[in-house]
């Protein structure tokens, strides 16, 4: 059997920092007998020398269209353009199963290269769960933003925060704020509820059975909305 090669591209949208393999786990994987190469990255919040630290092989950015058609090409958001066929198999968050923008292209180059996504929208455990989410921290940060916003204190541009300056910053801002969580039991719900818990706001929480005869009228006394439903179909 051809030993697991995995290879961490550099992502081509320029506001992405986020990575789905850190450091850490660099190392889990290499420690395991699993090669991972890491493609230089000048936005990546982790800084390439702590990949090399543990064992990883550096490449320079973009440079997984020539990696050897055995690896696995690991990112997080999109692809860029070209090349116009695919021939390796992809990880990442395709977005192209359910008919998005711009699926058919996508999964037309995976065609005509021969290459396959492997979508973590799609890498469920046993009862259907997502493992692979970012809706906890979706909630949590939209909700700390609008606070922040709201009180007048939300810094521009925006910028690279640790959890714990921003914890500090929702703790330290001050005024009293009316919000209502809507799909406050789902993972993007109960992040929103403890950002806004951290700022000292204890929002009205709806969920499926507020919504399903939806008050209008109490929905508009709210001064800060945090939308979080999730739809699989018009509504």
């Amino acid at each position: 059997m051809t030993q697991l090669h995995l290879w961490l591209r550099h992502e081509s949208r320029t506001t992405e920092r986020r990575t789905p393999i850190v450091p850490s786990d660099a190392a889990r994987l290499v420690d395991n007998g699993i090669t991972v190469t890491v493609e230089e990255s000048p936005q990546r919040i982790f800084p390439i020398d702590e990949y090399e630290a543990v064992g990883c092989r550096v490449e320079g950015a973009g440079s997984w269209v020539t990696a050897p058609r055995e690896a696995v090409i690991v990112g997080l958001k999109e692809l860029p353009d070209e090349p116009a066929e695919l021939t390796h198999r992809h990880i990442s968050f395709g977005h192209a199963y359910k008919g998005q923008p711009g699926a058919q292209a996508l999964l037309h180059r995976f065609v005509a290269g021969g290459g396959a996504l492997l979508d973590l929208e799609y890498l469920v455990d046993d009862e259907g769960r997502r493992l692979a989410a970012f809706g906890y921290w979706a909630g949590y940060i939209g909700a700390a933003l609008a606070v922040l916003h709201h009180r007048g204190v939300l810094d521009t541009p925006l910028r690279p925060t640790a959890k714990e300056e921003l914890e500090e910053r929702l703790r330290a801002s001050t005024g009293r704020v009316s919000a209502l969580v809507i799909g406050a039991l789902g993972r993007s719900g109960r992040g929103a509820r403890v950002a806004l818990g951290e700022a000292g706001i204890a929002p009205t929480s709806w969920d499926l059975a507020e919504t399903r005869d939806l008050d209008r009228r109490a929905l508009l006394d709210h001064e800060l909305m945090v939308n979080t439903v999730l739809t699989t179909r018009p509504v």
